[in-house]
């Protein structure tokens, strides 16, 4: 399967594993599935260290960086044609500019989303993995 981590799934993944569910941490350590994180998510992630709502060993960058690497993720950019469907969702969404991002990310790239988002979950237009499950 090829899983797209939300923001707060990526973080975490990384800083709170115990926040995920059994099933979700599965899916995450299976080799059989790939992981990719949108570049959307730092940009989510230096608004909060930003707002002082969360804070990093070291830089963003080097956090960053270091996600990456030890999770094995691939990196999904943002692209025109992501762009163009984040505001062309089918169906109702929810305003959100970066929850719009991620579910056109997943949409476009054919990924699931792994998500603790409710709003997202209820969205039947994207493929979607509880992560609290």
């Amino acid at each position: 399967m090829k899983l797209l981590l939300d923001t707060h799934v990526w973080f975490w993944a990384l800083q709170s594993p115990e926040k995920l569910g059994k099933r979700c941490r599965a899916q995450l350590e299976s080799g059989a599935n790939t992981l990719s994180v949108a570049t959307i998510s730092t940009i989510e992630l230096a608004q909060l260290q930003t707002v002082e709502r969360i804070t990093f060993k070291g830089t963003l960058e080097s956090w960053v960086r270091r996600g990456i690497e030890a999770l094995g993720l691939q990196t999904e950019e943002l692209s025109h044609p992501i762009a163009v469907l984040s505001y062309n969702l089918p169906g109702t969404f929810h305003k959100d500019p970066s929850d719009r991002i991620l579910v056109a990310t997943a949409i476009h790239q054919g990924l699931t989303l792994v998500t603790a988002d409710e709003r997202i979950l209820a969205y039947r237009h994207a493929m979607t993995l509880d992560a609290r499950r």
